[in-house]
């Protein structure tokens, strides 16, 4: 075929050779699809001394400007990760005429607004379906299939390093350090874990997803942020004994009070979609007023995953360049709403503790909690714990400060050890009060 698209791509680790994978197992099916053939001609590497499979006449260079300087190239793909030099890569093709297609969710969370001004100024497309859901697609959706709706709520399991932990601690019984160990040795989990435990990793795809879905930038400052490194396999047993599942969360909500948006795990109801995903699998669940509840499913991450969902973007964009049009979409930021403070969310509680083992004790932790104007819904004291007894209370909806306050009047009591655990139960939204 004579009409030929070039391809610069910047990275070849994992995703970058699964991107080399699937477009040479899948040419002749991308091919006619197109109206073109796509063809990755020069390669952006850390090491040229390093052996490689490259596909056809690629070339490899340590050189971006061999990329940026080549007139031929008409799309960049970036998996190099990281925000350094990534965003001055990618905002320099931009600017050098050249569409650009990312897995970068650092990038896209913190400087998404950079990345669309320059692609508007150019007439060129920026697109970064491969930065939240891995292989799922959830971009797309959200700005094409559901734009007729007004979203109110997309809820998520987006980090499947800590959805496999978790899964394990439920179904092993294992502690929090064996679990990562194992995630480690499998490769789900970095040597330094702390952007999957900690939650980094899914607030970023959290900001992503809600300023997609709300119409309004969300920036990472906006999203509360917990991780997992508190869960104990104690907590997990009760869970389940009550009818739930730990689950990492990702919540965004758009309400009368503003744009409630955090990360956090949660218990959610066995019943619940969200709760039977398992493993290093990720789900997106979506509400909108039209279509009612829709959930996006399958492996958030993964070499041929990411690098289906990085090929169906450079798909689009070379149907782009066949038909001469750029821009179909552009940055969807705007509105400028405002934002619910976690203080003024609501939830109910999950809230464990272990207390002094005597008469008179639960009667004054319930006094504690009424004080406060937290109402509880369930109490159930199962086991000792040395010389303690171990209570575990469910509280009814109430908003986030009056459950913090709650937490400081029981740690003043002298029958309170300590409380081991405060965690949400998926509930309601944000309101005043």
């Amino acid at each position: 075929m004579s009409n030929i698209i070039k391809i610069g791509l910047l990275g070849c680790g994992t995703v970058g050779t699964g991107v080399i994978k699937v477009l040479e197992e899948n040419l002749d099916e991308i091919t006619p699809r197109v109206g073109a053939q796509l063809t990755i001609s020069r390669i952006l590497v850390r090491d040229m001394k390093k052996k490689r499979q490259l596909p056809g006449n690629a070339v490899i260079t340590d050189n971006i400007d061999d990329i940026l300087n080549d007139p031929e190239i008409k799309i960049v793909i970036e998996l190099l990760g990281g925000i350094h030099p990534a965003r001055e890569y990618m905002l320099k093709a931009l600017q050098a005429g050249k569409n650009v297609v990312t897995a970068n969710k650092d990038v896209v969370a913190q400087f998404g607004k950079d990345m669309f001004a320059a692609a508007e100024k150019s007439n060129v497309d920026f697109m970064f379906e491969a930065s939240v859901g891995g292989g799922i697609p959830i971009i797309t959706p959200l700005k094409q299939c559901l734009t007729a709706n007004k979203l109110t709520e997309v809820i998520g399991i987006v980090n499947g390093t800590t959805n496999y932990m978790l899964t394990k601690m439920s179904e092993e019984n294992a502690n929090y350090d064996e679990v990562l160990k194992a995630a480690q040795e499998k490769g789900y989990a970095e040597a330094d874990p702390t952007a999957d435990v900690e939650g980094l990793d899914a607030a970023r795809k959290t900001a992503i997803l809600a300023s997609i879905a709300f119409n309004s930038r969300v920036g990472l400052d906006k999203v509360y942020t917990e991780g997992i490194t508190k869960i104990t396999p104690e907590d997990i047993a009760y869970a389940k004994e009550l009818g739930y599942t730990i689950k990492l969360l990702s919540v965004s909500r758009d309400g009368e009070k503003g744009i409630d948006v955090r990360v956090h795990p949660a218990l959610l109801p066995q019943s619940h979609p969200l709760a039977a995903v398992r493993n290093e699998f990720n789900a997106i669940f979506v509400k909108g007023n039209a279509v009612g509840e829709t959930m996006f499913y399958g492996r958030g991450a993964g070499q041929l995953p990411t690098a289906s969902a990085v090929l169906a973007d450079v798909i689009d964009v070379a149907r782009d360049i066949v038909k001469g049009h750029f821009g179909k979409i552009r940055c969807t930021c705007y509105e400028h709403k405002t934002f619910c403070p976690i203080e003024k969310t609501t939830s109910s509680y999950y809230v464990r503790l272990l207390v002094d083992d005597q008469p008179g004790v639960l009667g004054a932790i319930a006094m504690a909690f009424g004080q406060t104007g937290v109402s509880l819904n369930a109490v159930i004291q199962k086991r000792k714990v040395k010389n303690n007894a171990e209570i575990v209370a469910i509280t009814h909806v109430v908003q986030e400060a009056k459950i913090r306050k709650a937490e400081q009047v029981l740690n003043k009591l002298p029958a309170v050890d300590k409380i081991c655990n405060v965690i949400r139960v998926e509930g309601p939204t944000c309101q005043e009060g």
